[in-house]
């Protein structure tokens, strides 16, 4: 018995026509035997869930800088939400659930340490610039090894989702657009239950006028914000919100990026993290064989300069691993008989 084949089979019953179906991918780009109990998205998930890529997420921040509150969100726990969220939108349009997770599971790949303060310094330090989803498909494509291969080799719709998944860029699936919803959504609630457990707002604070369209707990605002993109892209190829509840939602947004992310206790370590990540660049662009072996070995071509060296490795340490690197390089030991 082939049990991939009859999934295959189901998500044609079960899905809508426009769906992506599992027996339709592109495929990828290095041809693979296909699996007799999973299809192709499931076995991208799991290459995902088992990278060393995405282990790292747990020490890694969301927003609060290396939180020492056991339940404020790290960029595992924000990348587990987004997912429970996308598939929950994704059953309920009848898409394909297994894409969305396989994407979900890999959007943040690529972030850096400390959040978007570390991104916005490899940004500024590299010439080329620095992208966390650029940075997160090319963990997928190149970056993660195995015995068996450079990347992961996933699906064309996961690599293109993974890319997609937040600034301008449009993904080319409804699977992949419902990520950028569900990301959204994720940061947006879990970040005013973070910003409240530490004390910068109150839930009193949230403007009224949004929180009586969109709900006074995380919760409500949740299922409002999921609820207004079933009702208005159930049964059709488009991947919306309702007009309403997307204002609320892009308005609450703006209010977050006012009272919370622009705060002076959250932003009083940038200047910090700035001169950490700068300091570890330049020392790294001093000096090439600075940098671990196993990670010098992955560039055996041309293609790669000294800044996508250094800013790959930057990017892929955790928030812990980062400071005790400066610790180990910057501050003398000392002297003990």
């Amino acid at each position: 018995m082939n049990l991939r084949v009859e999934r295959e089979k189901l998500e044609h019953i079960m899905l809508f026509d426009f769906a992506t179906f599992a027996d339709s991918t592109l495929g990828r780009n290095e041809r693979e035997e296909k699996c007799s109990l999973r299809t192709e998205f499931q076995r991208d998930r799991d290459r995902i869930i088992h990278s060393k890529s995405f282990r790292r997420l747990k020490h890694k921040t969301q927003v609060f800088i290396s939180p020492e509150g056991d339940h404020f969100r790290t960029r595992l726990t924000h990348t587990l939400e987004v997912s429970q969220i996308g598939r929950t939108i994704a059953r309920s349009l009848r898409l394909n659930e297994d894409l969305v997770e396989a994407i979900s599971l890999g959007h943040d790949l690529g972030h850096t340490p400390f959040g978007h303060s570390g991104e916005a310094v490899l940004n500024e330090l590299k010439s080329s610039g620095f992208i966390h989803g650029e940075q997160s498909l090319k963990v997928v494509d190149f970056l993660e090894r195995s015995d068996k291969r450079v990347g992961l080799n996933l699906t064309e719709e996961v690599r293109d989702g993974i890319l997609n998944h937040s600034g301008k860029g449009m993904a080319k699936t409804l699977e992949g657009k419902i990520i950028k919803f569900a990301d959204r959504i994720a940061y947006i609630n879990h970040d005013i239950d973070d910003a409240i457990r530490a004390g910068i707002i109150s839930s009193d604070s949230l403007p009224k006028e949004l929180t009586k369209v969109l709900g006074n707990t995380s919760s409500e605002r949740i299922n409002t914000m999921i609820t207004g993109i079933v009702n208005k892209s159930y049964g059709k190829p488009i991947v919306e919100m309702e007009k309403e509840v997307y204002e609320a939602t892009m308005e609450l947004r703006q209010y977050m990026f006012k009272t919370v992310y622009m705060d002076s206790v959250v932003k009083s370590e940038e200047v910090k993290i700035k001169r950490l990540l700068t300091e570890l660049y330049n020392y790294y662009m001093e000096d090439l064989s600075r940098i671990p072996k196993n990670h010098l070995s992955l560039y055996n071509d041309k293609v790669h300069n000294n800044e996508d060296i250094v800013s790959d490795y930057i990017a892929g340490m955790t928030d812990t691993y980062a400071m005790k690197q400066i610790k180990n390089i910057f501050i003398p030991k000392g002297w003990s008989i």
